[in-house]
């Protein structure tokens, strides 16, 4: 009886030192996932940029001025500038930046190549905008990565992802405050290639285009008239 106590407590000991050492590995396993993102939104100008239908002309000669930067949390709130005025005439260049649990910035893994690239896509859903191609003095947004993570050129519309995106909204959308979504999605095969400009705006997105969204960054948008800052 002895010996059998004896080999249970060993059997116990050695269960226990495995299941010990498979917590510790779990506590030192990176969290998987994005820790956080920001949307950095830089105003341009140009003699030759001008916004028509679904795109903007002359964003090869863009100045860019003064910038501002959401930022959010894991889960996409907005922690800091959620709440954004823009001048209903402007363009704004928007850079997404997504950082996971390691601090390792990973946006660019999104667009490495074009084989990774064609996963994925940018909407901007919300807001209830009047759009350029239907309405003038309305809202554009145009996905407008110009280069893959491993060099070769990104080649036309059906090919974007929106890491880097363009945005205006537009004299027909000035009004109250309006809460808006960046959506980053990722896109079952073949889904892309059916992605037209002028559905970054559809919410019906997800129906229309299968897939998981990855990020949902969702904050507010005051669009005004330009000279009319003030708190709201």
């Amino acid at each position: 009886m002895r010996r059998f106590n004896y080999l249970s407590l060993l059997l116990f000991a050695g269960v226990s030192s495995i299941f010990l050492n498979a917590c510790k590995d779990d506590e030192n396993k990176p969290k998987e996932g994005i820790q956080r993102s920001e949307l950095i939104l830089t105003e341009i100008s140009g003699d030759g940029i001008h916004g028509h239908n679904d795109h903007f002309d002359g964003l090869g000669d863009a100045v860019e001025g003064e910038s501002v930067t959401v930022k959010f949390d894991e889960k996409g709130n907005a922690v800091a500038n959620g709440h954004l005025h823009l001048e209903a005439d402007a363009i704004y260049k928007v850079e997404l930046k997504v950082w996971d649990h390691t601090g390792k910035e990973v946006q660019n893994d999104y667009i490495a190549s074009k084989a990774v690239a064609d996963n994925y896509k940018a909407f901007l859903i919300g807001g209830d905008f009047k759009l350029a191609i239907n309405t003038e003095g309305g809202a554009i947004f145009q996905t407008r990565d110009l280069k893959y993570g491993d060099g070769t050129d990104v080649a036309g519309k059906y090919e974007t992802t929106g890491i880097t995106s363009y945005f205006m909204a537009g004299d027909s959308n000035t009004g109250p405050t309006v809460e808006v979504s960046y959506i980053l999605r990722k896109l079952d095969a073949g889904v892309k290639a059916k992605i037209e400009r002028i559905d970054w705006n559809d919410s019906n997105y997800k129906t229309r285009f299968p897939g998981t969204d990855i990020l949902d960054l969702r904050f507010e948008i005051h669009v005004e008239e330009e000279g009319d800052h003030h708190e709201h």
